[in-house]
């Protein structure tokens, strides 16, 4: 019996079940470092603009060229320290606001306007600093290195960006919606992955109204890359919102580090991908991002509704996690409960190897086995 099915109480399980409550109890996560993140939507930066947007505590700025490539820099100048978002951007470098100083792409000062002729000094040692950035299916990404403030980080090659399954890379999403959660980004994740809460917090009176009717379900699970994955399996033929996909309808959801959710919906005609975002804001504030692609051109139809429905599915999340701030800092120990709670462990478990192994400057090892779960939603 490998040690994630063992009965809670018992051996590794035991150790396994003590961490993760300590994790969700703490009030400051750990913040993840050495993966990718989801920074914006490829359609919030048009050509010639700064965004500025903060990640793990840190200022970066995200700029669009004239060409349409787009790059980001630490936001933070390093004359006087003043945020580079308060200058210009003329669709090549950016200009500090205070002394006009400028960057380029690469976070490397440009020109010191102040300089007279003779006064040589080196510009290329002096950076403001840059990360990684990649576009992918109209979603901006910023790879956060393993060093906090070291920006674009010591060269080591990052993880592959994350990419929707089943689609083009230059598939656009046809809903991209986000909020602010006043919480922890462990707590946003545990609540991602929990399989138990929607019919009691997702309730409307046009959806599960006063739902109480719990039915039993069995998945099955097994590792995937920096996480792990609902296996693929049908959808009830008997379901008629999934007859627009065709026949043979199957749907497979898929959790990674650092706290994604990609569910696929696949039928003989068309598809779907849903992609739910964790991305920190600092150690205590989380924005969580809701994300949708399809394949049925109709659907463009009733963008205006669906955006509405799912802000409002987001934003129940949200309320509850607002709610659980007022108990958090009376709570000595939190309770995980098999099978309904595994999910988080395994969570807790990868993000603790993921740090192991960048302490021991090591390649991370998945520590999760194929196993079945079985709880009443």
């Amino acid at each position: 019996m490998n040690s994630l099915s063992m009965p809670a109480g018992s051996g590794p399980e035991r150790e396994t079940e003590r961490e993760a409550a300590t994790a969700m109890g703490r009030s400051r996560a750990s913040l993840l470092r050495g993966l990718w993140y989801l920074a914006a939507p490829a359609r919030n930066l048009r050509r010639g603009e700064m965004r500025p947007v903060t990640l793990l505590g840190e200022p970066v700025l995200l700029c669009r060229d004239r060409a349409g490539a787009v790059f980001a820099l630490r936001d933070v100048c390093p004359h006087r320290g003043i945020p580079l978002r308060y200058g210009r951007f003329d669709g090549e470098t950016v200009m500090c606001g205070y002394h006009g100083w400028r960057f380029d792409r690469s976070g490397t000062a440009c020109e010191i306007p102040s300089l007279l002729p003779d006064q040589k000094v080196n510009l290329a040692r002096i950076r403001c600093g840059a990360y990684r950035v990649a576009e992918r299916q109209g979603l901006i990404w910023v790879f956060m290195p393993e060093q906090a403030g070291s920006a674009i980080g010591n060269g080591a090659e990052p993880p592959p960006v994350p990419e929707m399954p089943g689609l083009p890379e230059t598939a656009m999403p046809g809903i991209v919606t986000s909020m602010a959660f006043p919480c922890t980004a462990d707590h946003a994740a545990f609540g991602l992955m929990d399989p138990t809460h929607a019919a009691f917090v997702h309730t409307s009176w046009w959806w599960k109204r006063n739902a109480r009717k719990l039915r039993e379900k069995t998945k099955h699970f097994e590792p995937a890359p920096l996480g792990w994955r609902m296996v693929r399996h049908a959808l009830p033929p008997e379901n008629r919102a999934y007859r627009i996909f065709g026949e043979d309808v199957t749907t497979e959801i898929r959790y990674a580090l650092p706290g994604l959710r990609i569910e696929q919906v696949q039928g003989s005609r068309h598809s779907a991908v849903g992609l739910t975002a964790i991305t920190p804001v600092d150690a205590e504030n989380t924005r969580v991002w809701q994300i949708f692609y399809w394949t049925l051109p109709w659907l463009a139809v009733l963008k205006p509704l669906a955006l509405v429905l799912v802000r409002r599915f987001l934003d129940q999340d949200r309320q509850m996690v607002i709610k659980q701030q007022h108990g958090l800092p009376h709570a000595d120990r939190l309770m995980l409960v098999n099978d309904a709670d595994m999910q988080a462990r395994w969570f807790d478990r990868l993000s603790r190897e993921w740090e192991r192994a960048q302490a021991e400057d090591r390649a991370f090892a998945n520590p999760l086995q194929p196993q079945t779960l079985r709880w009443r939603s």
